[in-house]
C-alpha cells in the first residue's frame, strides 16, 4: 500500500502549473457563465440586515427560524436546465425547504416562498426574515406583496455583491461540488434529476457530519435540542 503524501497547497499548485494541469472546478467555471437572475433595479431595494458596520455580514441565528436565506442556482444537463430555489435556516444551515423547476420564473421562487412560511409560521411577535439577491423576482411588487402576506421581512444584498448572500451560494457548493459536477447526465432526464437532488438534500439534512455541530447531522443536533427543551 501506498504511503500518503501530506503537501502544502503551494506545493499542490507549483505541482500543477508544471504539468499544466487545471482543477476540475476552474475549467468547468471558464467554460460556462454563471447563472443570473439580475434584470437592472426595478425597484427600491429594502435593507440588508445581515450588513454589520464593519462591512461584515452576521449569518447567524440564537434559534431555528428567524433568519433565513435563498437564492437560485441552475443545473445544465442533457437537453435541458433545472433550477433549484432552497431556503436555508442560518441557525444550522439546514434546508427548511426547495422547489425545483425548468424555468426561473417567479412560480418557483412564489412556491418555495408558501412553503417556507407554512414551515416556519412567523407571527407579529416572531417575524421570520428572508434574505435574498437582487434577482429580478425578489425586486418586483409580487414577492414584496406575498412576503408581507406571510410575515415575512424582506432583506437584500447591495448590487454586484455576491458575498453579500454568501450563506446560500454555501450551500449551493456542496451540491454543485459533491453531487453534480464530474458526473455524465447524459440521458438523465428531469425527473430522474429531481428524484436524485432529492436524496441529496435530505442527505445533507441527515447524513452529512458537520464540524461546527460537533461532528453531527443537523438532524441529530435538532433532535437533541428538542430532547433537552
Amino acid at each position: 500500500m501506498t504511503t500518503p503524501v501530506v503537501a502544502s497547497e503551494k506545493v499542490v499548485r507549483a505541482i500543477m502549473a508544471e504539468e499544466g494541469l487545471v482543477a476540475r472546478k476552474a475549467a468547468q467555471m471558464a467554460r460556462r457563465a454563471r447563472y443570473s437572475s439580475y434584470a437592472g433595479e426595478l425597484s427600491e431595494r429594502p435593507a440588508n440586515l445581515p450588513l454589520a458596520g464593519d462591512g461584515t455580514h452576521d449569518f447567524h441565528a440564537p434559534e431555528p427560524g428567524p433568519l433565513v436565506v435563498t437564492d437560485v442556482t441552475e443545473f445544465r444537463l442533457d437537453g435541458y436546465k433545472a433550477y433549484l430555489s432552497p431556503a436555508i435556516d442560518c441557525f444550522d444551515g439546514w434546508p427548511v425547504c426547495r422547489r425545483l423547476s425548468r424555468h426561473p420564473d417567479k412560480g418557483l421562487m412564489a412556491g418555495m416562498l408558501s412553503d417556507l412560511v407554512e414551515a416556519v409560521g412567523p407571527t407579529e411577535e416572531r417575524p421570520l426574515v428572508l434574505h435574498t439577491d437582487g434577482g429580478s423576482v425578489y425586486m418586483g411588487g409580487g414577492w414584496a406583496e406575498a412576503c408581507e402576506e406571510g410575515r415575512v421581512v424582506r432583506s437584500m444584498s447591495r448590487r454586484a455583491r455576491s458575498p453579500d448572500n454568501a450563506r446560500a451560494e454555501g450551500f449551493f457548493g456542496t451540491p454543485k461540488c459533491d453531487f453534480f459536477e464530474g458526473r455524465d447526465w447524459s440521458g438523465v432526464g428531469y425527473e430522474e434529476f429531481a428524484a436524485e437532488l432529492d436524496r441529496r438534500i435530505e442527505w445533507y439534512r441527515s447524513g452529512k457530519v458537520k464540524r461546527a455541530l460537533g461532528w453531527r447531522t443537523i438532524r441529530q443536533a435538532r433532535e437533541e435540542m428538542v430532547r433537552a427543551a
